[in-house]
């Protein structure tokens, strides 16, 4: 591997491991223990578990005479890997008040440590197997990242006071009628045909390996909404009994809402008749020209039924993303919300017919379940756990939210959760198929 490409990697390691405890930094000592429900995990194990990663992948392999930072980290940090041990059951990690979180920085200093000596050593027989693992962590991190931030939203909304992790950009402070209106709906024609979708296993640039081989797909032509789905759009969804009307839901999901007793997005609450939402930034006004999140699949899917239009596939959704520029409202931008959707902010699919917000702001849910490629298979050993059997009763995302990274995505990247979920950013696009 050439000097620079090695130099670059370590510039990259340092960065990202620097921003998950910069993301941290807001936190008090009592926050990172918090685990509202089973999905969420603690800020302290995230920190915990993104070094266990590098430890046990990387270190414990190549590295001679490398010693365990404690050989009981290796089931407490452990998420799903069975090839490495029984892992410590995921509801019970915020029970884990020890280690402290003093040492579990000490622990991911330890591994810095050991991991900028071993990219020091660019002489090592397996030093190109090293630096695809290594990466293969940093994006891991990433999307730890992401989730420490979600995580700590929902373990937050759980509290009375509803604290704020962050205080709201300045400029995003804006009276009710002040609000920012966002672009008008419109629906934009596609023409279909047999597309390329997921990437060439030989492809040299960083990818998941769910997100191959490459394939063709059948698409028929559609249309598709030139926006996000709004708050106000998806109120209106609400005031006409959407969440009352069986004929709108799956058998699944209408089971769900009689049990759950949901009513609206999952951080919507009403207060002396006015319509709030709870965000990183604690209670704020609900904004109705910004994008409606934190919905699950079946939420977005009766919505779309709703308005006589459905969910685009995965297939569809590639297709319009693969000539765009990664552009949008990412982590970077402070923001940690969607934003409203603007003319001034498009990428285009032609030079007449604009489409906004394909990338961050929202995970858009797609009607695709989560299954694997024509042709995939997953790679030998622990890390090939690392998506392959999740492979069932999952549903697709696409396009990254208010809190990924921008460079952690590309236009063939496939987030999946349960139906159910909600805790994520996740929102909805609408599309109308011609068949």
């Amino acid at each position: 591997m050439p000097q620079e490409t090695t130099k670059l990697l370590i510039q990259r390691y340092q960065t990202i491991r620097s921003k998950t405890e910069e993301l941290c930094e807001p936190l008090q000592a009592e926050d990172y223990m918090l685990q509202g429900m089973p999905d969420t995990s603690p800020a302290k194990w995230h920190i915990a578990h993104t070094s266990w990663f590098f430890e046990t992948f990387v270190l414990k392999s190549f590295l001679d005479g490398y010693q365990c930072f404690h050989p009981q980290y290796e089931t407490l940090f452990n998420s799903y890997y069975n090839h490495v041990g029984q892992p410590f059951l995921r509801a019970n990690r915020g029970l884990l008040s020890r280690p402290g979180i003093e040492e579990i920085y000490l622990y991911r200093q330890k591994i810095n440590e050991n991991i900028l000596a071993l990219l020091d050593r660019p002489n090592h027989p397996h030093f190109h197997e090293i630096c695809k693992l290594i990466e293969l962590g940093l994006n891991h991190e990433q999307q730890h990242q992401e989730l420490l931030l979600t995580d700590i939203k929902y373990n937050f909304s759980l509290n009375p006071l509803l604290p704020a992790y962050k205080a709201m950009p300045e400029q995003d402070h804006k009276s009710d009628n002040a609000r920012t209106a966002a672009l008008p709906l419109d629906f934009i024609e596609v023409t279909g045909g047999l597309i390329s979708s997921g990437l060439d296993p030989q492809s040299s640039s960083f990818f998941f390996d769910n997100e191959t081989p490459d394939h063709k797909v059948f698409i028929n032509d559609f249309s598709v909404a030139n926006r996000l789905t709004t708050n106000g759009e998806y109120l209106a969804f609400i005031e006409d009994g959407g969440y009352e009307r069986h004929e709108l839901w799956l058998a699944d999901a209408w089971s769900l809402l009689q049990q759950e007793h949901w009513s609206a997005p999952l951080y919507w609450q009403i207060s002396a008749g006015r319509r709030y939402e709870f965000t990183l930034s604690g209670l704020q006004p609900l904004d109705l020209e910004q994008p409606v999140t934190h919905v699950s699949y079946y939420e977005a899917d009766a919505y779309a039924r709703w308005c006589g239009q459905e969910l685009l596939t995965e297939s569809q959704w590639e297709h319009l993303a693969s000539s765009q520029v990664i552009a949008g409202n990412f982590l970077g931008g402070g923001q940690l919300q969607p934003k409203v959707a603007l003319q001034n902010n498009s990428s285009r699919i032609t030079d007449n017919n604009a489409i906004k917000q394909l990338f961050g702001d929202v995970w858009e849910w797609t009607q695709s379940s989560y299954n694997a490629y024509p042709g995939f298979r997953p790679a030998k050993g622990a890390v090939g756990e690392y998506n392959g059997k999740f492979m069932c009763n999952q549903q697709i995302l696409r396009g990254g939210s208010c809190v990924s990274e921008q460079q952690h995505l590309r236009s063939t990247y496939r987030n999946f959760f349960y139906p159910s979920a909600r805790w994520q950013f996740s929102g909805i696009r609408t599309a109308k198929n011609h068949s």
